[in-house]
């Protein structure tokens, strides 16, 4: 029978994949001090289990039209078919039920102006089930340092380093470097099929890759390397919380004075409990997203860590209860 919790070297993969998501099984296997063959049979096993997966998706600013952030309120039962429909859409990320599963969490992405108005004015859902939509544009996002482990901590420092030396320069950060106009002028549809693909997953070989573009495999890894020299391509490894020890999530809703704002973002994108961070718009002006072992760590997140963000006014805390849908596409989406 099967583990609901991840033994070290599991662990030590996962770690592995969010320090280079495209990281030849035969280095990490080298690092580990196992064979290949166990490496790509463990990952394989928790590919399937739907544990872990890794994608590859532009940075947050690709968007030019920026992101909305939505909260939507259903009458009670309707939140989980809202959700699923939410979760096949290709320009949303991170749908959640929060709050006993009457409120959906999601963020939107849009390419164009047009496409954005298109979203918030005719496309959201339109139902009796929908008792209200609050939709706050993401402003900025903050980021702390690259690859934050978020509450898993598997590898050696050692490790770290040697999975670390090897890995493909990364360019800009995902905090907004990148001009958005500039990215858009550099890729064409072929980007754009690579894109779709990584986003479903991550590792996907040349082969699979040159199929969906029409390139060769050896053009395929050109462009994989400059799209991710230049800041236009990221990997993340989604994993299950739960299978590492993780088991409470909640959304923070924070109100700071604008001119503290960038420094608490800042300062609260540097704990390792936060997996995202932003300054929005709407009735509170930064919204963060938590992950901690349990609800007695959570509390003391809240009265140790944020509580000494003395800028922070008012915190309104919505506790995740599902994931539907992550930063990748969902599977089986064309």
């Amino acid at each position: 029978m099967e583990s609901d919790i991840a033994d070290e070297l599991d662990r030590k993969l996962i770690h592995s994949l969010q320090l280079d998501g495209r990281a030849p099984f035969s280095r990490i296997a080298d690092v580990l001090g196992v064979s290949d063959q166990t490496i790509a049979r463990r990952y394989r096993r928790l590919r399937s289990r739907d544990l872990l997966r890794v994608v590859g998706v532009p940075p947050a600013n690709y968007f030019a039209a920026g992101r909305w952030l939505l909260r939507l309120r259903c009458v009670p039962g309707a939140a989980q078919g809202v959700a699923a429909a939410l979760a096949r859409r290709p320009d949303t990320s991170w749908v959640q039920l929060v709050s006993g599963g009457t409120e959906i969490l999601c963020i939107t992405r849009a390419r164009s102006q047009d496409e954005s108005e298109q979203l918030l004015l005719d496309k959201l859902p339109r139902s009796s089930r929908v008792v209200a939509v609050g939709a706050y544009s993401v402003l900025h996002a903050f980021y702390g340092a690259p690859n934050r482990l978020r509450g898993l901590d598997a590898l050696t420092a050692d490790e770290s380093r040697q999975l670390r030396a090897d890995r493909p320069p990364d360019g800009p950060g995902p905090s907004g470097e990148v001009d958005p106009l500039d990215l858009h002028a550099a890729l064409d549809q072929g980007d754009q099929r690579l894109l779709d693909v990584l986003a479903r997953d991550g590792r996907a070989g040349h082969a699979e890759l040159a199929a969906a573009t029409g390139w060769s495999p050896s053009t395929v890894g050109r462009r994989l390397d400059q799209l991710r020299a230049s800041g236009v391509l990221h990997y993340y490894a989604e994993f299950d919380l739960p299978y590492v020890g993780l088991h409470t999530a909640a959304r923070l809703w924070i109100n700071v004075p604008p001119a503290e704002l960038a420094a608490t973002g800042a300062a609260l994108a540097e704990h390792p409990e936060v997996v995202f961070a932003a300054a929005t718009t709407g009735p509170t002006n930064l919204a963060a997203q938590v992950v901690c072992r349990d609800s007695g760590a959570l509390y003391r997140y809240l009265t140790g860590r944020v509580a000494a963000l003395k800028a922070i006014g008012h915190v309104e805390t919505s506790p995740i209860i599902q994931n539907v849908k992550r930063v990748g596409s969902l599977l089986g989406q064309p």
